[in-house]
């Protein structure tokens, strides 16, 4: 295969080996396959490199997305690997239900989503994607083909959610859909003046409400510092329905020379947007692709970041300590110059993943993102990930391209629990510059015992 494989923050080199999900089933077990040579890949909306393999071949396994059953009695749901989640939610929206979780953008695989053990807007209510996934049917390299639940192999069951693709191939799951009376929200728009005035009423919001987010004006500084928008939602009766276009908005054809995103941008885009939203203050009906997926409404804006890419940093900061580090992480990047084309910030439960290496945890998660201007960007990024380990917390690492592996193993100190599931055949970008400069202290479970 020719194609390029790319992460969505384009910032890691993409990967051009790569082979059909029929030609790797094909391939396993007949003992040629080098150690660290694969990676599944979805659709590449990871934004690092959790879903590159710089040394190995990408497995594209967006040819294995068929829907192969769904019970309207119980919402039960099987299907394969590189289902689309687009898909699934069109599939499963005339039988009255919905994903209990889904990402900021519906064009992920469903492989993909259990592999990063994603969350949305409701992480207090549901907890993550992994939360309502019953079993999964895991491929690994030398042909054992198993079934994994939270009874059946379950140390690979928990290591595989949230594992990054590393335990092998995903090539069917089995899903719990929420029932719904309309896949819309009712939205509310509430204004607040700073971070602390959101503290004071976060906890309130979640209680009340299914869904939950807050988008921060990072430009804000002095008396406006931290002031922001709380969206909260919560699904619309059988009667309140918003009629979908199947079709996307416009689209960025190319990527310009330099990126677009400069100071005077985002700071007419933060006024533009405060005013949109904010001229709704109350309550509204949202259909739930512009409530769910704001961004996927306009194809290809990461081209807007311009050649050199995108870094986004996401972190968690536990409750105790997120009114002194969440303002410092925002001082942080008004000291660096440095401008986040869209931050959010929403608060994680307690519901805990069955995920080995699951990111979410209870807390504040902040999510910033920025143009790549080589050094300076990385000394901000590196900053912010020391006010989030010192603050005892974690960086998310499927939206990462650069953290060092101490960083890694602060957030993630389990992560040699993962090594010993992982697939010896599987590795990626990610995990050879953090676990792999980590010394090991475990090693694989041999697959013949599996």
């Amino acid at each position: 295969m020719s194609e390029a494989f790319e992460s969505f923050g384009r910032v890691a080199p993409p990967v051009y080996r790569g082979m059909s999900a029929d030609a790797a089933m094909a391939a396993f077990g007949a003992g040629s396959i080098a150690s660290g040579s694969l990676l599944a890949y979805g659709n590449g909306r990871s934004y690092g490199d959790t879903c590159l393999n710089p040394t190995g071949a990408m497995i594209d396994m967006r040819g294995l997305n068929r829907i192969i059953s769904l019970d309207s009695d119980t919402g039960e749901v099987e299907v394969e690997g590189g289902v689309m989640l687009s898909a699934l939610i069109d599939h499963a929206i005339p039988f009255g239900y919905f994903p209990a979780v889904v990402p900021g953008t519906r064009f992920v695989t469903i492989g993909g989503a259990i592999a990063n053990d994603v969350h949305g807007k409701n992480h207090h209510r549901r907890g993550t994607f992994g939360c309502h996934v019953d079993s999964l049917v895991l491929l690994r390299s030398n042909g054992n083909r198993l079934v994994c639940s939270r009874t059946q192999n379950s140390a690979l069951f928990s290591a595989t959610i949230g594992g990054m693709g590393l335990t092998g191939l995903i090539v069917s799951a089995r899903i719990r859909l929420m029932k719904v009376s309309s896949p819309d929200v009712v939205e509310r728009v509430t204004p607040f003046p700073s971070l602390g005035a959101y503290f004071d009423v976060a906890e309130q919001a979640d209680s009340q409400n299914e869904y939950a987010v807050a988008w921060i004006d990072q430009l804000a500084t002095g008396r406006g510092a931290g002031r922001g928008l709380l969206l909260t939602g919560n699904h619309a009766d059988a009667s309140s329905v918003v009629k979908a276009s199947g079709k996307l908005g416009f689209g960025v054809p190319f990527t310009p020379p330099f990126t677009v995103l400069n100071q005077p941008f985002l700071k007419a885009f933060n006024g533009a947007y405060r005013w949109a939203k904010g001229r709704k203050s109350g309550q509204h009906l949202s259909g739930y692709r512009s409530f769910f997926f704001p961004l996927d409404g306009v194809r290809n804006w990461n081209r807007l970041y311009g050649p050199r890419g995108l870094h986004q940093h996401q972190s968690v900061i536990p409750f105790e300590a997120a009114r002194r580090a969440l303002p410092a992480m925002l001082t942080a990047t008004h000291r660096a110059a440095q401008g986040s084309f869209l931050t959010v910030l929403k608060r994680f439960g307690d519901v805990t993943s069955p995920g080995l290496l699951s990111f979410p945890r209870p807390g504040y998660t902040l999510t910033l993102d920025f143009p790549h201007r080589g050094s300076r960007t990385l000394e901000l990024l590196a900053e912010l990930d020391r006010i989030t380990v010192d603050a005892g917390g974690a960086v998310n690492p499927y939206k990462d391209a650069r953290m060092g592996e101490d960083v890694f193993a602060a957030s993630f100190p389990n992560w040699r629990d993962l090594e010993a599931q992982r697939d010896p055949a599987f590795s990626s970008g990610f995990w050879q510059r953090t676990a792999g400069r980590l010394p090991p202290q475990q090693k694989h479970v041999p697959q013949a015992a599996e």
